[in-house]
């Protein structure tokens, strides 16, 4: 049935994604299916570098805001530049692959908890700076965030409607989608995964595992920083409480849910955590009660996620 669901399951989400936004009742449900996307976008980033390498990252929201904040900065009355979208969105996946690295360089030699605690430093860092940027200088506009952000725009049509932001999303995800099966199956995804099940193994049999460890912060942050510009863009303004901690937990837990590895169990995982609150909204108070009751009983029940991929020994052993 996984497997099916593995072989089949992509075609058929993206047969309802495209048709879900002419079924919905009304703007505020287009609005959370965009809000889907674009955390399975963060999801998908988040799982090239825990699911496949295995680097327990904490900070991941960090490489979010700095997207957003970078599409703010340059196309916006801040600072007095509009530049096209297609151009601040380059520069962001370019600003946020550098962080990426600078992050990943130092904790190379860190593993488990230790890096844990390391990248949620980064993260923590990251958000007192940008509460704190506004003086002498007004960098980042402190806690009042940075208002009147450009929407995105091709030739002169300009995107400015949830639905229109929902299908740019979808495009995206899509694409990045791609991006992470390509890279799953590449060269570079089997040292990934050779990393992560053991890291000095790997070492021992010429991973170069600095490189790879550094490609897959780099490849994840991008993805988030590119992310945080669609939010920038799609907001209108950015605000450094978009990007506590929670958020990083939120994302983590999306990923474990569907599966540490699993390209459509990250989208699957994105799904489960921004829809299930909406739909508990009714019952007020309780619905964080029931969404986490619910999260307590899958990973009770399918404790190594909802679609967590076989390792390659396993289904080499099931061939035979």
């Amino acid at each position: 049935m996984t497997e099916r669901l593995t072989r089949y399951g992509p075609f058929l989400l993206a047969l309802i994604a495209l048709v879900a936004p002419l079924l919905a009742p009304n703007d505020y449900v287009i609005g959370v299916l965009a809000r889907i996307c674009l955390y399975a976008l963060l999801a998908l980033g988040l799982n090239i570098v825990v699911g496949f390498a295995g680097l327990l990252d904490l900070g991941f929201v960090a490489f979010f805001g700095i997207g957003s904040y970078v599409y703010a900065f340059l196309a916006s009355p801040h600072f007095g530049l509009h530049l096209p979208f297609a151009a601040v969105m380059l520069v962001i996946i370019f600003t946020a692959a550098g962080s990426g690295v600078l992050i990943g360089a130092p904790t190379l030699r860190l593993r488990g908890d230790y890096l844990a605690i390391v990248t949620l430093g980064f993260g923590e860092i990251t958000y007192i700076c940008l509460v704190n940027l506004d003086r002498p200088v007004n960098i980042t506009g402190g806690p009042n965030g940075l208002l009147s952000i450009d929407p995105p725009s091709f030739l002169g049509f300009v995107i400015d409607h949830n639905i229109e932001y929902y299908y740019l999303f979808l495009l995206t995800l899509g694409l990045v989608v791609l991006l992470s099966r390509r890279l799953r199956d590449s060269r570079i995804g089997w040292a990934w995964r050779a990393i992560r099940e053991d890291e000095i193994a790997a070492e021992a049999m010429g991973v170069n595992t600095t490189m790879a460890k550094l490609q897959a912060f780099a490849v994840g942050a991008s993805i988030a920083g590119f992310a945080g510009g669609l939010l920038a863009s799609w907001q209108r303004s950015v605000f450094p409480d978009n990007f506590l901690l929670q958020e990083s937990i939120n994302i983590l837990a999306m990923v474990i849910l569907g599966g540490l590895g699993s390209v459509l169990g990250a989208i699957l995982g994105a799904v489960a955590i921004v829809s299930l609150p909406e739909i508990f909204r009714d019952f007020a108070l309780y619905r964080l009660l029931a969404f986490g009751l619910i999260l307590i009983l899958v990973m009770i029940l399918r404790p190594q996620g909802l679609l967590a991929p076989r390792s390659g020994a396993r289904r080499s052993a099931e061939t035979k």
